[in-house]
């Protein structure tokens, strides 16, 4: 009878004569410690970058003279930090005394978990990010005057004082970015991540193969 891959990872591959086994299984258990180390360290540092960059992006939005934006900014950047770190709990929870194999498919399943959340929350950030823009400048003193004299010049696209042309184009545009939202946050995981995501892949995929002979 075949035994699973699990079980032959639990035991190593270990034959009492087939020396070349645990060669294999201390191979793939070093790959796969390797791999998924590198995403959750990576992935810390991710997180970290992102709280101080908000810090950044608030102070200089008050030396601009734009705190609506760094504000709206600031409240992004950590809410997308604080429902990460609760992901990162998620696999802090992954039981490590199983074989190498189910090991990598629970890293695998609580991947494509933490790439769904963040490709639904993609399709409000986006919008988010430019609402907040065109917030943070709107209520910017020097904007207003410079928006007065554009406006003041083209009153034929005023409706009941509201200009018609602007709205649609601004919900033209927040419409298109949380349509390719989710399309935006994978090309962004792709460059900060692709690589590791890859040979993620690619060992688990070798596995598949062995489990299938």
């Amino acid at each position: 009878m075949e035994r699973s891959i699990e079980r032959i990872w639990k035991e190593g591959f270990l034959e009492s004569d087939a020396l070349v086994a645990p060669k294999l299984n201390n191979l793939y258990t070093r790959k796969s410690i390797h791999i998924i180390d590198k995403f959750t360290r990576m992935f810390k540092i991710n997180l970290k970058a992102i709280v101080v960059f908000s810090f950044v992006v608030l102070v200089a939005s008050f030396f601009a003279k734009i705190p609506v934006l760094g504000v709206l900014m600031f409240i992004l950047f950590n809410t997308i930090v604080i429902v990460n770190r609760k992901l990162l709990k998620g696999l802090k929870e992954i039981d490590k005394n199983v074989s190498s194999y189910q090991y990598l498919k629970d890293f695998d399943n609580w991947m494509k978990e933490q790439i769904l959340t963040n490709v639904k929350m993609s399709r409000f950030i986006y919008p988010y990010i430019f609402l907040a823009m065109l917030a943070g400048f709107w209520f910017s003193s020097s904007f207003q005057e410079t928006l007065d004299e554009v406006l003041g010049s083209h009153q034929i696209y005023f409706l009941k004082g509201i200009p018609v042309f602007w709205v649609l184009g601004i919900l033209l545009i927040t419409g298109v970015l949380a349509y390719f939202g989710g399309a935006l946050y994978k090309l962004d995981l792709k460059i900060v991540y692709g690589r590791v995501l890859k040979k993620l892949d690619e060992i688990i995929a070798d596995m598949d193969e062995l489990k299938a002979e």
